[in-house]
């Protein structure tokens, strides 16, 4: 009797002790497919207080909101952003570490000589986030009031107009050369280390020409000094729409914006970057995130993975064409 006892009661525990691991092991099966169930970290590879930046910081305001989890920004800059996402490129591809990064993504193949990442093959698109255009200014001193004019001056006068950029390599310099091969001209480039001091030189009419991002040089063009003779997208910008795109005043073919956007190491799963692309762009969506980024001069633009990767694939290839053909040396 007390045997059988024994025997039932082992049955019973072994029962429940099997139920309870069914019940664990679902538990942990749901806590896995919930993301995010901690904080994410967003990787963005350019200092605090530029377009990239705030895009992200708006984004992971509204993400952390959305998913009751924390988003930490973590600002990894230097070497034209590769220092950030050489370190992207190592972390796990689960959705807890995304890349935020600009148009220099896509130049960087071009004006490196070796880079620790693979552009293309160790990172997966999650969506392109915003646009920012540029616009070509020069001082009012300059003589030429079109860029027609500033066409035919540059051709009258080969090598000898100067134009100021952010430093070789970078999206302004590039814009440069690209307007110089699309036009026919042959400007005279001088680097400087990022937008401010461009800006700052050619205000003191140093140095006539510059391309620039529509906030830094906005101001100064509706006070009169300085004159914008061009936008570097293809489409009119809602942060400025009076001006005419280049590409629309002789120079077909031309764009040379700059964007962000969202990037996550590859072997991410596919319900992931689904998740993350549509969660991205509702964020962007939202109209006082919107409000707040185009008064930046950034434009919302949001877009699939397979579009996002185009882009990407395709820039790659046009600025180490533009790096060729205007010699630009590798480091």
């Amino acid at each position: 009797m007390f045997k059988a006892t024994r025997q039932r009661t082992a049955i019973v525990v072994r029962a429940a002790l099997a139920a309870t691991v069914l019940a664990a092991a679902s538990s942990s099966a749901i806590a896995a497919d919930a993301f995010p169930n901690r904080p994410v970290r967003f990787i963005v590879t350019f200092p605090p207080g530029g377009g990239l930046d705030l895009m992200s910081r708006i984004v992971g305001k509204t993400l952390t909101e959305t998913w009751g989890q924390q988003v930490i920004i973590d600002n990894r800059i230097g070497a034209g952003g590769t220092i950030g996402t050489a370190l992207a490129a190592k972390a796990a591809p689960n959705g807890y570490t995304l890349l935020f990064v600009s148009s220099s993504h896509a130049i960087n193949p071009a004006v490196y000589r070796k880079l620790p990442y693979d552009t293309e093959k160790e990172f997966v698109p999650i969506t392109l986030t915003t646009l920012a255009p540029h616009l070509l200014v020069v001082h009012p001193s300059f003589p030429a009031a079109t860029l027609k004019e500033l066409i035919a001056l540059a051709k009258a006068k080969p090598g000898t107009i100067p134009y100021v950029s952010g430093g070789i390599g970078s999206s302004t310099h590039l814009a440069g050369e690209l307007l110089k091969s699309l036009a026919g001209i042959d400007l005279l480039h001088v680097p400087t280390k990022g937008t401010g001091p461009a800006v700052t030189e050619i205000l003191s009419g140093r140095i006539p020409i510059t391309i620039a991002t529509v906030p830094s040089v906005l101001s100064h063009v509706k006070a009169g000094k300085l004159r914008a003779l061009g936008l570097t997208s293809t489409r009119r910008s809602a942060s400025a729409p009076e001006y005419l795109p280049i590409a629309d005043q002789g120079v077909p073919g031309y764009e040379a914006a700059s964007w962000h956007g969202a990037l996550a190491p590859r072997g991410l799963p596919d319900s992931l970057i689904k998740q993350l692309n549509r969660d991205i762009n509702a964020a962007l969506l939202q109209d006082a995130n919107k409000e707040r980024l185009l008064r930046e001069g950034l434009e919302v633009v949001g877009s699939t993975p397979q579009q996002f990767g185009t882009q990407i694939s395709t820039e790659i290839k046009r600025w180490k064409k533009v790096v060729e053909t205007a010699g630009i040396p590798v480091e």
